[in-house]
């Protein structure tokens, strides 16, 4: 699955992401892509966890990319 993020200004903002969605259990990998603000979700993730988890960290979810 690929999501909108908003917020992303920095490397650390990217970590902070990756971090948060390669936590939830059914995910294999999380891909930021800082420029284009959008999160690659490798594996099962339930899109509702993933946008939670997102969220959690302290940035939006705009829609699907």
């Amino acid at each position: 699955m690929k999501l909108k993020v908003s917020g992303m200004t920095c490397g650390g903002c990217a970590k902070s992401v990756t971090r948060a969605v390669e936590a939830l259990p059914s995910v294999e990998r999380a891909l930021v892509d800082l420029k284009a603000g959008e999160v690659t979700v490798e594996g099962a993730a339930d899109e509702r966890a993933v946008r939670q988890a997102i969220e959690d960290a302290g940035f939006e979810v705009r829609g699907a990319a």
